[in-house]
């Protein structure tokens, strides 16, 4: 007999979505079409703080949209309450924050915990509704999703959680979306006013992506190279505490901002690497991203990065300026080097699906009594 699955999907219709509500949409979306696919397919209700824009979910004969506003604390007491009203088998979060008070067994994803291994870096408030919230919800679920091994392992050292109950189920990336013509890359390079040569860097311009010390190795990069035409792209929005003397003492550093979707293969294809050298990660979206659409890949060798980018991509010390210039140089200069670490990114690449996310889910369904 099919169950039926409430999914909390708040969090999958912003416009502009940062990792977490990229996730929650695109793993929402493979899973409700694996759904469809059973034999004996459960019922799954999708609940939203807002009326998804057309198309974003299709009218998949298992899944109802229930819409149900509430400007604030909508886990909480709005969601809350359409669970205790529906009493579902189970219910998903794909996120760290489960509903305080709510029936029944559930799965919640937890994606990092860079709030706990760089606590100054996030306003006091978010840290500690982070630390409330992620306690709680990887005592109270009856499965937790990590995003990578590494989450994995500050779940269990952070908060001792049970080896039993964590499941390592690594998101996906859209690689038909990041295909792109060399048409692709020169109508990027001509939207955001990019030279034919340029470092990339994708994400939140915060403490946590290393910005300060990416521009300090690129600034060493130029003085080395003799090369003020190239650029360093920085394509993302601005987070809390940024300083804009992180981008002080090298030339040619370009903010974007926040990029269209359509424009992302384009820029990544063309870039002559993409330079991701965060702190802490817990999985690193935009490495994946290069791998797909052809880009060298320069990463942290530190937590989920080293195991997501593994030999397609060049590791470096995050804290080491020098080793980020060295890579930049390698891949500016070695072409060998960046047709092997393309080549290889693409492979690899390969490993992170959605459809393999999705079906690792309903397997964690099927270990809390649903059938597989």
């Amino acid at each position: 007999m099919p169950f039926h699955i409430a999914i909390d999907a708040s969090r999958s219709t912003n416009p502009q979505p940062t990792g977490t509500e990229y996730y929650s949409l695109r793993l929402i979306q493979a899973l409700c079409a694996a759904n469809e696919q059973r034999a004996q397919p459960h019922q799954i209700s999708l609940y939203l703080r807002d009326n998804p824009p057309g198309g974003l979910f299709p009218d998949w004969p298992r899944a109802q949209k229930i819409v149900i506003p509430l400007p604030r604390l909508w886990t909480h007491i709005r969601l809350a309450a359409a669970l205790w009203q529906a009493r579902p088998d189970i219910t998903f979060v794909p996120a760290h924050t489960l509903p305080a008070l709510f029936p029944g067994p559930a799965i919640a994803t937890v994606h990092d915990l860079g709030f706990k291994r760089f606590p100054a870096e996030h306003p006091p408030m978010q840290r500690a509704y982070l630390e409330a919230a992620t306690r709680y919800s990887q005592a109270r679920a009856a499965i937790v999703l990590a995003d990578s091994q590494a989450t994995a392992e500050d779940l269990r050292r952070f908060y001792g959680a049970s080896e039993d109950k964590i499941r390592v189920v690594y998101p996906g990336v859209d690689g038909e979306r990041l295909r792109a013509t060399r048409a692709d890359v020169a109508t990027a390079r001509a939207r955001y006013e990019l030279p034919e040569r340029y470092f990339l860097f994708v994400g939140t311009l915060q403490p946590r992506k290393n910005i300060k010390r990416l521009v300090q190795a690129f600034a060493r990069w130029q003085q080395e190279q003799d090369d003020s035409e190239t650029a360093l792209a920085l394509a993302g929005g601005t987070g809390w505490l940024f300083e804009e003397s992180w981008l002080k003492g090298a030339r040619a550093v370009k903010r974007l901002g926040y990029i269209d979707a359509a424009d992302k293969a384009g820029l990544l294809r063309g870039a002559i690497a993409l330079v991701f050298p965060s702190l802490w990660e817990g999985f690193g979206f935009p490495a994946v991203e290069a791998m797909h659409a052809g880009a060298p890949v320069i990463a942290s060798k530190t937590s989920s990065l080293g195991e997501i980018v593994g030999d397609a991509g060049l590791q470096v010390d995050p804290l080491s300026v020098a080793e980020i210039a060295e890579a930049m140089r390698r891949c500016s200069v070695e072409e060998a080097l960046r047709r092997e670490l393309i080549q290889k990114g693409r492979q690899r690449a390969q490993s992170f699906t959605w459809a393999a996310a999705a079906k690792q889910l309903l397997d964690a369904f099927a270990a809390l009594g649903a059938p597989s």
